[in-house]
């Protein structure tokens, strides 16, 4: 009798055990699930990229050092030259961090992709260039004495049904250091919108890497997308990273199936940790040179939290021609590879620099609001040698500077006045130019570049464009997460009125949710 009790009890909690276990298995079905459902559960499935809390993460995140922008005197440094910078990803990772109720470390805000996050609208190309060039200038909202001036450049827009044909490698990093939410789930289901968008004559094929690179999916027409979802739905996440691999075998697929005159590009998705294989950012940089200048372009989507290599992912999509977004949400996803689809995969015009000369008799000083990455010396603009950032199809870039007036009485602590140069303007910069805008570009198949200038002029207008006035809004933000030395009478509520009064037509809602930004980082602000 005592033996049969004993049975029926171990019976009842195997019974018990095995009825948790399933239960568990149930709801990761149904977690598994939600990721191929409506737009309304895609938000509610990754609340800004919240990482999960099952398990304890050590934050080993990594992000180049900035060291900011300075004010130079227009008469000793005339010329300010830059790589134009059309990357968002620094933006979106921090709304990640604001959204998750913390304030992002001072190096992840990089305020030009803040600023080229958004649409200024510019008018569009209407001549032999594949963009236009336009400039503004308005009071600067935090010191009224200076002046802040808007470059905008404005893409050409190819309609994506007369784009030419894809070659497309998926990279997906597949390692143990995946496996979370928001990484592998939100990756996959960003590559099923990407896939969704496919035309007949575009291709692709899909590398995986983790301990090893393999071949998951060989090119495969774009027309076949049932059978480019079954391979992405089987992707998981285990063992170390062999990013070095997975890249030498993702070129090789793409050279195999190049498309000439078509859109060779291989596309990284990662949280950036590349740990065992070709590792060395030297010889990683070394080898997409190499592969770039056969005319396979190189894209970098990062995911995830704790693990962000930011600094390497950006460089690796510098040193491809290509771009570096972050992916923190199904929205952002979508942004990326269905609204702006163009932008991401079509270069229409690379190594793309700009060079300003300042006019000396009008400007004292200037300073370029970002860009610290992406700053070259002067000689380097007329260098066809030199690498520089790609324009995508309807992209548009934006920088701003903030320049004192000559009339201003103020006094710069850079260097002693010069006892042998004169500082006699001559006839030319007895003028109400400002500055001349320069910039260089090459077409993507071609080795030798192009130049168009445009000068600005010293105007007073009644009314500045909504477009100028948020651009600015951006960058106060910035330099407040920053706590920047040049912030002036920086505030949020001033940030917050100027971008409420600018918000303009909205229809996505990004510049609503910027603002929501703000008033989410001033009340941590006040917190802390």
């Amino acid at each position: 009798m005592a033996k049969t009790k004993l049975l029926c009890a171990s019976f009842i909690i195997t019974s018990l055990i095995l009825g948790i276990t399933s239960c568990s298995r149930g709801r990761k079905t149904s977690d598994s699930a939600v990721l191929v459902s409506d737009k309304r559960v895609h938000q509610q499935a990754y609340p800004a990229a919240e990482a999960p809390k099952a398990r304890e993460s050590v934050n080993t995140e990594e992000y180049k050092r900035i060291d900011e922008n300075e004010f130079l005197e227009a008469v000793n440094n005339p010329l300010s030259t830059f790589s134009i910078d059309v990357d968002t990803a620094s933006y979106s990772n921090i709304r990640r961090f604001l959204n998750q109720g913390e304030l992002p470390p001072q190096d992840a805000v990089r305020i030009e992709e803040m600023i080229n996050y958004f649409d200024y609208k510019y008018p569009e190309p209407d001549g032999e260039d594949p963009f236009s060039i336009s400039a503004e200038l308005m009071r600067c909202p935090w010191e009224s004495s200076h002046k802040i001036v808007q470059i905008g450049l404005q893409a050409k827009r190819i309609p994506f049904n007369r784009a030419k044909a894809n070659n497309l490698v998926f990279l997906i990093d597949t390692s143990g250091s995946m496996d979370s939410l928001n990484k592998l789930p939100l990756l996959k289901t960003a590559f099923r919108l990407l896939t969704e968008q496919l035309r007949e004559e575009d291709r692709v094929a899909i590398v995986t890497y983790a301990g090893s690179a393999g071949l998951l999916l060989p090119s495969t027409p774009g027309i076949e997308k049932r059978m480019i979802l079954s391979a992405i739905d089987q992707l998981q996440a285990a063992g170390s990273t062999a990013g070095g691999e997975g890249i030498k075998l993702a070129y090789t697929v793409a050279r195999q199936q190049f498309i000439l005159s078509g859109n060779n590009r291989v596309i990284l998705a990662t949280d950036g940790d590349f740990n065992v294989g070709v590792s060395s950012e030297g010889d990683l940089f070394r080898l997409i040179e190499k592969e770039r200048d056969s005319g396979v372009f190189l894209s970098v989507l990062g995911f995830g939290t704790d693990n962000l290599k930011d600094s390497k992912m950006e460089l690796l999509a510098d040193k491809g021609n290509g771009n570096y977004f972050y992916i923190d949400t199904i929205n952002e996803a979508r942004k990326v590879l269905v609204n702006g689809l163009g932008g991401t995969l079509y270069t229409i015009a690379k190594d793309v620099k700009v060079q300003v000369e300042f006019n000396p008799a009008n400007v004292k000083a200037y300073r370029l609001i970002g860009y610290e990455n992406r700053l070259m010396r002067a000689e380097e603009f007329n260098d066809d040698k030199k690498d520089a950032g790609e324009l995508g199809s309807g992209h548009s870039v934006t920088a701003l500077y903030e320049i004192i007036p000559e009339r201003v009485d103020t006094r710069l602590q850079h260097v002693d006045p010069l006892r042998y140069q004169s500082r006699d303007t001559t006839a030319a910069a007895a003028t109400d130019e400002l500055m001349t805008v320069k910039l260089r570009y090459k077409s993507p198949d071609e080795a030798k570049s192009s130049m168009v200038a445009k000068s600005v002029v010293d105007e007073d207008k009644d009314s500045v464009s909504d477009n100028t006035q948020f651009a600015a809004a951006v960058a106060e933000f910035g330099m407040l997460l920053r706590n920047s030395k040049s912030k002036g009478h920086s505030s949020f509520d001033n940030c917050l009125k100027l971008a409420k009064e600018s918000i303009g037509e909205d229809r996505e809602g990004y510049r609503a949710e910027f603002i929501t930004l703000v008033e989410k980082t001033a009340e941590l602000k006040r917190r802390s």
